[in-house]
């Protein structure tokens, strides 16, 4: 069961890729593009997405999120040995502005209003414009934050800083919710209440740092802050 929270929290913040949207979504246009490996390109996509954008910050070399995913998608083909042609390419970036989010999203989401929500997020301005509009999260979620504007991406304590500037609040005000444990880990290190959805209920990583609750599902959320509506939050 997650713990409760103790220190009343003014706003919830949401990574967006595997946090509210499903990345493996992506699965179905890939194995049918290349019958028999569209879960294994995925996995090998979405793996080499994130340690770009590691490798970029690290190196002082940004790029901005719709560049490195392209970028892995084509490494990912290369590894597995998959023609990919241009058209290819385009069809699946245009697929990945259109992820399918976890079924228990919309329903959480709605639960938590009328607190302030946002999306903070590795993604480029315009793939995360198009991802919240698809999915109507735009009636929901008030402000979109992306990575691009400080020209790093997370777990860089910029990133993070980029909520608070926004919402005007202290990092313990926040609530930060990501399904990825190492963003977790970095929100947890900037200072905001964290949540980690630990959907596939994976092992915690060994940073030295434990995010704040751990739940199963973003449903749980609208109970934990206090939200009013949070029967709502169940699908």
């Amino acid at each position: 069961m997650p713990t409760p929270v103790t220190t009343p929290i003014k706003a919830l913040v949401f990574d967006a890729y595997g946090t509210l949207y499903d990345v493996h979504s992506v699965v179905e246009a890939c194995e049918s593009r290349w019958p028999g490996h569209g879960m294994s390109l995925s996995q090998v996509w979405r793996c080499n997405q994130l340690e770009y954008t590691w490798l970029r910050s690290l190196m002082g070399r940004y790029a901005d999120f719709e560049t490195v995913t392209r970028q892995s998608l084509r490494y990912a083909c290369r590894a597995l040995e998959l023609q990919l042609t241009p058209a290819d390419e385009d069809m699946l970036i245009e697929r990945y502005r259109r992820l399918t989010p976890f079924p228990e999203a919309a329903a959480a989401l709605r639960a938590l209003e009328p607190m302030p929500l946002a999306i903070l997020s590795n993604g480029s301005p315009k793939m995360l414009d198009a991802l919240v509009r698809s999915s109507g999260f735009d009636q929901s979620i008030g402000l979109v934050l992306s990575a691009d504007a400080v020209r790093i991406f997370k777990p860089a304590p910029a990133v993070y800083r980029l909520a608070t500037d926004a919402l005007s609040l202290q990092t313990a005000e926040i609530g930060f919710v990501s399904s990825n444990c190492w963003d977790a880990c970095g929100a947890k290190a900037f200072g905001f209440q964290v949540f980690w959805v630990n959907r596939s209920h994976a092992a915690p990583e060994e940073l030295s740092i434990t995010p704040d609750h751990v739940l199963d599902d973003l449903g749980q959320l609208a109970t934990l802050v206090g939200a009013k509506d949070a029967k709502g939050a169940k699908p």
